[in-house]
């Protein structure tokens, strides 16, 4: 702890994991803590299944039909979107000739813009350029490109066309989804970005009490911790660590649903999406629902996990989620959680403290990944570069 750090970072959730590894691949001394004996912060897998009872205060124990509890991983947050069923939409002619358009579409070749201004034609325009119905429209902004609302309909449509040809890429890759989903739960990705950073010299504490994080003139200068003083030039955090310097910007609600039985009409799927647009249930926010099982080490044998998450609207949020928990019918327990959305006060500029946004309802890692980037350059003043990481990767331990 008596030692001075480049960055410490608080709080071992996914945002603060993948910072504190890309820190240390530069180059970067690294001191990262967490208040908790495990990884993943709020989005931590829990296991076994009788500590999931014990954290929604769900008296009694499971049944003894759900299995063996070490059998469960429970997402806490869902963070993923595998597709299943999308070759209807597919097959429809004007759609198709869209995913043409969009998969020849290149920024550098203004030969393949067919009229269409990607830096000025609003996505609005371009779906009536090829005469998309409604519906197919949702599809496409809330499915493929991943949006949340429908503001981007009157924006420039660049930036649409690129998030559909990252999906329609990453599913030519990977077959049936573009998506991946790691075996025994997504608390396994943040302890896989921890030990990228123990590779290149960061250093780990769980289980850490956080006392003070001290601030001189204005600016950071450390962290105290069971008395001890670890200093540091730059610090990351999550908002539990430094409520003073976050706000409240709205709610989300989740709810943890277990099942015996795949979600009807997904053809017994034992992983799958589904996303509600807001205008098929009038509402200003998506509904999302994922589904994973057994299959993926996270339930005992032929149970299944479906987790429900949307932006809370109004003073019901248990309301507001029927539509979908109606899709999931018969459950066997559900666990319910509303949280706050909590984003930083300023940049973080002028302290040196740099604080991740909570998690919202999206059930991908499209947001989580732009807070990433964007902590990444207010620390750095750079674009993050992915490539020049894998070089500096491959100057000290050579090439994979």
């Amino acid at each position: 702890m008596n030692e001075e750090y480049d960055v410490i970072v608080l709080g071992t959730g996914l945002t603060e994991c993948i910072l504190s590894g890309i820190m240390s691949v530069n180059g970067k001394k690294v001191l990262h803590m967490d208040r908790n004996p495990y990884y993943g912060g709020e989005s931590a897998s829990i296991t076994p299944l009788e500590d999931l009872y014990k954290r929604f205060k769900i008296p009694g124990s499971p049944p003894e039909s759900m299995g063996r509890g070490r059998d469960w991983n429970v997402d806490l947050i869902p963070k993923f979107l595998m597709a299943n069923g999308l070759m209807g939409l597919f097959e429809k002619r004007r759609f198709r000739k869209f995913l043409v358009y969009v998969a020849n579409f290149d920024e550098k070749d203004p030969r393949t813009f067919e009229g269409i201004d990607p830096k000025k034609t609003t996505m609005r325009d371009v779906y009536k350029k090829f005469d998309l119905g409604q519906d197919v429209i949702d599809f496409t902004g809330h499915a493929l490109a991943l949006y949340r609302t429908d503001d981007y309909l009157d924006q420039p449509c660049y930036e649409t066309i690129n998030r559909i040809k990252l999906y329609s890429e990453s599913l030519a890759r990977y077959g049936k989804s573009p998506y991946l989903y790691p075996l025994y739960g997504l608390g396994e990705l943040p302890q896989g970005f921890a030990r990228l950073s123990a590779i290149y010299g960061g250093t780990y504490m769980l289980n850490k009490p956080i006392e003070e994080i001290i601030v001189q003139n204005g600016k950071v200068i450390g962290v105290k911790s069971e008395g001890e003083i670890a200093r540091c030039k730059q610090l990351i955090c999550d908002p539990s660590y430094i409520k003073d310097r976050v706000e409240k910007v709205g709610q989300v609600i989740r709810v943890i649903c277990i099942l015996s039985h795949p979600i009807k009409n997904t053809n017994d799927a034992n992983s799958c999406q589904i996303i509600i647009p807001q205008n098929q249930v009038n509402r200003k926010s998506d509904i999302y629902v994922c589904m994973i099982s057994f299959a993926h080490n996270v339930a005992a044998q032929g149970k299944y996990i479906a987790i429900v998450s949307t932006t809370v609207e109004t003073k019901e949020p248990e309301k507001e989620i029927r539509p979908a928990l109606e899709l999931l019918e018969p459950i066997e327990q559900k666990f319910v959680s509303i949280s706050d959305l909590l984003v930083p006060k300023d940049l973080g500029t002028e302290s040196q403290i740099f604080i991740s946004r909570t998690y919202d309802a999206t059930t991908h890692f499209e947001t989580t990944c732009d807070d990433i980037k964007n902590i990444y350059k207010r620390m750095t003043g750079s674009e993050f570069d992915f490539e020049e990481m894998k070089r500096k990767k491959n100057d000290i331990y050579g090439e994979d």
